[in-house]
């Protein structure tokens, strides 16, 4: 079954997709007025049959909540939460453990947070 996980921040959103178990961390998007359009188009492409997003505690958490009821009523998947604490961090780590550039880091990194997290519910 095909999965995509997004890391939802308030200006990018990281991305990352599962096919047949493997992961892979996509481009990161804009949060902007066609995250949603944008979302549903990358559903189709990797033909997703779950979304997963990743929540925390705290005070973005309700902005995070409300993003998720409105994909929910835009989507014909699941839409289904994953606690998140802490994936920001493990995804710096493996920024560095790939030698990435420093460059690249706020390209990459909300994308790697996504991976960490569809990496934790398909445990």
């Amino acid at each position: 079954m095909n999965l995509l996980s997004i890391d939802y921040g308030s200006k990018r959103i990281g991305l990352a997709v599962s096919i047949k178990g493997i992961i892979s961390p996509l481009r990161t998007i804009a949060n902007d007025k066609i995250l949603i359009p944008t979302i549903n188009a990358l559903v189709r492409q990797y033909k997703v049959k779950k979304v997963y997003i990743g929540i925390s505690e705290g005070d973005f958490a309700s902005i995070t909540k409300a993003f998720v009821n409105q994909l929910r009523n835009k989507t014909k998947v699941p839409v289904i939460t994953v606690e998140e604490s802490v994936s920001t961090i493990e995804a710096d780590q493996i920024f560095k453990t790939n030698r990435n550039k420093q460059k690249m880091y706020k390209k990459k990194i909300d994308s790697i947070a996504a991976a960490v997290i569809l990496s934790r519910v398909q445990v």
